[in-house]
């Protein structure tokens, strides 16, 4: 390993590190938690913040074999340059303004080795506002996929408290990530987005069964869902904000050591745990050669937009083109 020399770059910019606790704790059929250290990557995608990076960091490269490294087409449609381009693309399909900066959160590749379960693109306008997230989902079958979901506060807030309020969102699960969990639910995400006035980011994650048709067979079944609590599974990551120099990340080394293959393997380990609780095995559906969700505006409800696309990534970097179609999609 060569790390290339540091160099200083064209002033400080939003990188930095946060470094906290995830938590998953499935609700039913049986009850199952786990909990583990992590920590992300904050990364401005554009060009010249990517390159700069590369240059005055020794122990991070971006596109190149490092300690730790940032490789763009581990994101995306898969390109090996241009994953900010790639944002602009799906932003543009689903009628989203485009976005002046993009951010993203992710786990680096540690010795050569990455796997997100869960990135974020953040996508800010040109008044600085973020106006869309990008949650990129990746599973352990070599599959990644994107759902594209336009910003809610969660209460109305003045003009100098909106970056710092909380988001909603919420969309229908359309992949398979889990083999312990059906597609017939929906996931209802909050975060505090990062901001570089704040140390803390918060992202909160409700699984939530689907209500069930109320037809004459099932209405029984229908009303008992309805009125208990829908949630199958909810997950938490709570992180700190620290500065991305080459002193932290040989401390974020030293304590996370191999984090990316620790995760993976963590998630094997607690497969074999849910299998020995009895908990059912969901088949792989069928992969869609498009999917999408579009918006609706109506009296009371709020405009949503969702894209998605699903890639396997495991024998091609070819993926469908993000289709937006209208759906019914009621407000928060």
């Amino acid at each position: 390993m060569t790390p290339p020399s540091p160099a200083p770059g064209p002033g400080p910019g939003p990188e930095a590190v946060y470094a906290g606790r995830v938590m998953h704790q499935r609700l039913r059929p049986q009850r199952h938690r786990l909990q583990y250290r992590m920590f992300s990557l904050l990364l401005d995608l554009q060009p010249q913040r990517l390159e700069a990076l590369h240059r005055r960091l020794r122990w991070l490269s971006v596109n190149r074999f490092n300690l730790f490294s940032f490789h763009e087409r581990d994101h995306g449609d898969g390109r090996a340059r241009g994953l900010a381009d790639w944002v602009q693309q799906q932003l543009r399909a689903c009628g989203q303004p485009p976005a002046s900066e993009i951010r993203l959160l992710a786990m680096p590749r540690v010795l050569g080795y990455g796997f997100n379960p869960l990135s974020l693109f953040f996508c800010h306008g040109a008044d600085g506002r973020l106006h869309s997230v990008i949650h990129e989902v990746h599973n352990t079958f070599g599959e990644r996929h994107v759902y594209l979901e336009p910003v809610e506060r969660v209460e109305p807030v003045d003009e100098e408290q909106a970056d710092g309020a909380p988001v909603l969102q919420a969309c229908d699960k359309a992949f398979h990530v889990s083999p312990f969990l059906p597609m017939e639910l929906s996931y209802r995400f909050r975060l505090r987005p990062p901001a570089a006035d704040r140390e803390d980011f918060d992202l909160a994650i409700d699984v939530l069964e689907r209500p069930h048709p109320a037809t004459p067979e099932n209405a029984a079944e229908s009303a008992a869902v309805s009125a208990a609590d829908p949630r199958v599974l909810v997950a938490h990551y709570a992180a700190q904000r620290q500065p991305l120099t080459d002193r932290h990340l040989l401390r974020l080394f030293a304590t996370h050591p191999l984090l990316t293959l620790k995760v993976i393997g963590g998630i094997h380990w607690e497969a074999v745990k849910l299998l020995l609780k009895g908990l059912r095995l969901h088949t792989h559906p069928a992969r869609a050669a498009t999917a999408g969700a579009g918006a609706r505006a109506g009296a009371g409800s709020t405009a949503k937009v969702t894209a998605s696309f699903t890639a396997n990534f495991t024998t091609t970097a070819q993926v469908t083109p993000t289709l937006c179609e209208p759906t019914v999609k009621t407000g928060s």
